[in-house]
């Protein structure tokens, strides 16, 4: 079975082929195909990935491209995982943002917009490459803002692509870890947009153990969510929020502390990145050696800045570790081998959300098979949930549309709606800031 992965210089690939390489039996990856843009990125990862196979004598083959349409040609699966724009990018919408007193994160705000309306075109152009010329592949997107970008593809796509994130998957397992109860055999009551959810229940043997933990101070206190958004507002909620949340309950906060941060998430990244990628062309450096030093000083810092602000503290041990490549691995599986899997992923609403109409993509759990994923009828958000979904899902369709129609209005719109954004006069000053710095933006007229 071949896989293509798209963004295939990206620094977390070796995560994914660390999975394949632990996975056995029938219908497993056995080659992989590297596509980016970048050579030198190409040479970086495959070189890590080399290191990672000594010794294992069925690893999947690798082969690297800067084809895209070679690249999707006979592909099984194809895993998008590009950034338009680079670090650099981020790094700049990041900047934009914060200069204008609003949030600069890559999928959440002002950020996340400008992500997505340079991101939308490029997705888009590989989902008709795709359809075209790999019709029977599953399209599996890890592309930010995943939910944003899922759907764009999905117009073209149908339901052959499916979004996944690692954010749900590593609050469940927090969750479970801290009573005491497998993750394995919980179902996570989990509903929202790519990271705009809520777990409202975990049920273990048919028995929701939530209630449990947001009755309990001490409990409830003692894990990532709980020391982040602190524990009266969880019992006030009823619910735990997804991590990313933060960034809309405590708007305020998180601004003021990226703008005395001494580097953006994106620059520092940016600049992180830079050396391991400049280490690797040195031909003698272990690879293997310096990705994982480079990977764990990344995921100690991940949401530094969001986690002083609360308090919170270190990173748990246990989170350190991603996630994502697990949530692929098992997808895939549950697809190539018909073995049946319930994963949190980013699919159309078919009514799942009523609120929503039928080709919204939301994030809830589904049942996987042969023929793809199919969401797990859920209850209703509470109001509260439902006014945040709702209007963060308009800002994803006027962006839509900027993207489909190259209107500056309609990405002045998307900005100014949005509820992190708080005057229609600052999104215009945005949308003239990210069309000055960002090439991929000028399409707007």
């Amino acid at each position: 079975m071949r896989l293509t992965i798209l963004g295939g210089g990206g620094f977390r690939v070796p995560l994914v082929y660390g999975a394949l390489l632990g996975d056995r039996g029938e219908g497993r990856v056995t080659e992989v195909v590297l596509h980016d843009l970048d050579a030198g990125r190409l040479y970086a990862v495959a070189r890590v990935l080399a290191e990672q196979a000594a010794g294992v004598s069925d690893a999947p083959r690798v082969t690297t491209t800067t084809d895209l349409d070679e690249a999707l040609r006979g592909a099984d699966f194809v895993f998008s995982a590009i950034r338009v724009g680079g670090l650099e990018g981020r790094a700049n919408d990041e900047r934009v943002a914060l200069d204008e007193g609003v949030l600069g994160q890559e999928t959440v705000g002002a950020g996340g917009i400008a992500y997505g309306l340079r991101t939308v075109p490029v997705a888009v152009d590989i989902a008709r490459r795709a359809a075209r010329l790999a019709p029977d592949a599953w399209v599996i997107n890890f592309t930010n803002p995943a939910g944003l970008v899922t759907e764009a593809m999905s117009r073209h796509l149908g339901d052959r692509v499916i979004g996944i994130c690692d954010s749900p998957v590593g609050l469940g397992r927090r969750i479970a870890r801290v009573l005491g109860v497998s993750a394995h055999d919980a179902f996570v009551d989990y509903v929202g947009l790519n990271h705009l959810g809520w777990v409202r229940g975990l049920r273990v043997a048919g028995r929701d153990e939530l209630p449990r933990l947001l009755a309990d101070p001490g409990l409830l206190g003692s894990f990532e969510e709980g020391k982040l958004f602190g524990v009266d507002w969880l019992q006030s909620l009823g619910a735990i929020p997804n991590e990313y949340l933060h960034y809309y309950y405590f708007n305020r906060e998180a601004v003021r502390a990226y703008q005395h941060a001494e580097k953006t998430r994106g620059a520092f990244l940016r600049d992180q990145q830079a050396h391991f990628y400049e280490e690797m062309r040195d031909p003698d450096a272990a690879a293997l050696t310096a990705w994982d030093r480079t990977r764990a000083e990344r995921e100690a810092t991940y949401m530094a800045e969001n986690r002083e602000t609360a308090g919170a503290g270190e990173r748990h041990a246990d989170d350190l570790s991603g996630g994502y490549e697990k949530v692929a691995l098992a997808l895939m599986r549950a697809i190539a081998r018909d073995e049946r899997a319930t994963l949190i992923l980013n699919v159309r609403n078919k009514g799942t959300l009523s609120v929503l109409d039928s080709e919204a993509v939301i994030e809830v759990p589904c049942l996987v098979d042969a023929n793809g994923a199919h969401p797990v009828a859920v209850a209703p958000l509470p109001g509260h949930a439902t006014g945040l979904v709702c209007s963060v899902k308009a800002v994803e369709r006027e962006v839509l549309a900027a993207a489909a129609s190259g209107s500056r209005a309609a990405a002045v719109k998307a900005f100014a709606l949005h509820p992190l954004v708080d005057s229609v006069n600052v999104a215009r000053r945005l949308v003239d800031g990210y069309t000055a710095v960002h090439p991929g933006l000028h399409y707007l007229k």
